[in-house]
Parts: structure tokens; C-alpha cells; sequence
């Protein structure tokens, strides 16, 4: 078997603490140097991505989150630890531009080993992991190795509506040793949400 290796040093790809302060909760809160880390499989292989365990103020730590440009979707399979997915759908202008302080549709998603999880075109999503061991997926996004930000997915992805709203509607954060879930400010109207069964904090 014949295996071209000129892409294996563009496979690894962390997110750092300082590049996660953006959608944090709490930007001073103290974190780890790296939040998550991405194997990117190419466009043949599947990507891993591994998450930290624990909290920054408070907060369970998560993946940036992003929305998808096109029609594109992904499926994520759980394949250790617990966590939550949430999955937000902006309402749209006339123009078809989505308004980064509504949300559509809202959704959060509960998830275990042996589960997957699909994301559907336009849905913004993210990941956080709620449990006391390391989060791992695996997802069939297609990863182009000539992106500048070795920590973003190719360029079907949008992360700037995500970074002006410093994160999704809710934030996932720990609340008497569960998960719940506590309201982004920022964040004008939700028109319909499924918070799957996790409780709403102030």
C-alpha cells in the first residue's frame, strides 16, 4: 500500500483558549491551553475531534460552533464520554441573509457513546462536553488541507455570526452537578426551541 504522508502535519489541528474567549460566557474566565483538538481526515477519511473535560466559570467546554454555507450537512458519531449538541437555525432577511440575533429554531441534544447525531444544512452547531472524561466524535464534514485557519473547516464554514454573538442562544453550563442551560443576552428572539429536557438557569 502506497500512502502520499506530504499532508500529515496539516491533520492536527487545536483550538486554543485564547481563540475560544471569543464565545465564551465569560471571556476572563481561566481555562485550559487548549479547549479541543481536531485529527482532519481529508476528504477520504473521516475527522476526530477531542474534548477537554471541565468548566470555565462555570461553563462546560464546547467547540466554537459554526454555520454552514450551502447545502451542506454533517453526521457526528459519539464515540466516548457524554455531552450536549445544540443546533440553532437564524431567521432570514428578504435579501436571504440570516439575522444573527434571531433564532428560528433552537435545539439542544443530549448525547452519548454509540449515538449520532445529524446536523442539518444551514443549522448552525456546536458541541460541549458535559462529562468528567474526554468528548470524542467522529464526523464526515470533507476537510480541504489549504485552509489558512488550521483550526476551522474548509471554507463551506461561516464563524463570524457565531463570534459577533459570543456564542449560540444558550450557553451549556453546570448547575448543581448537571447540565443545564443559561440564556446568551445578547440574543433578541427565539421563535421555537427544544431544550431537550435540560433545565433553564438565570
Amino acid at each position: 500500500m502506497t500512502i502520499d504522508f506530504k499532508d500529515v502535519s496539516k491533520h492536527y489541528a487545536p483550538r486554543t483558549d485564547e481563540k475560544m474567549r471569543e464565545v465564551l460566557m465569560d471571556p476572563a474566565g481561566a481555562g485550559p491551553a487548549f479547549h479541543y483538538y481536531m485529527i482532519r481526515g481529508g476528504i477520504n477519511q473521516k475527522n476526530i475531534t477531542v474534548w477537554e473535560p471541565g468548566t470555565i466559570s462555570g461553563e462546560y467546554i464546547k467547540t466554537y460552533g459554526h454555520y454552514h454555507i450551502g447545502e451542506l450537512s454533517e453526521t457526528y458519531e459519539i464515540i466516548y464520554g457524554q455531552g450536549v449538541a445544540l443546533l440553532q437555525k437564524l431567521a432570514e432577511a428578504e435579501n436571504g441573509e440570516m439575522i444573527p440575533d434571531a433564532v428560528s429554531e433552537f435545539k439542544a441534544i443530549p448525547v452519548k457513546a454509540g449515538q449520532t447525531i445529524f446536523m442539518p444544512s444551514k443549522a448552525g452547531h456546536l458541541l460541549a462536553n458535559i462529562g468528567k472524561t474526554y468528548l470524542v466524535t467522529a464526523d464526515d464534514s470533507p476537510v480541504d488541507f489549504a485552509d489558512q485557519d488550521p483550526a476551522s473547516f474548509p471554507g463551506h464554514a461561516d464563524y463570524e455570526l457565531v463570534k459577533k454573538m459570543r456564542g449560540f442562544a444558550y450557553y451549556v453550563v453546570e448547575h448543581n452537578g448537571e447540565a443545564a442551560l443559561k440564556k446568551n443576552p445578547l440574543y433578541k428572539t427565539i421563535k421555537q426551541e427544544n431544550l431537550g429536557g435540560l433545565p433553564v438557569i438565570k
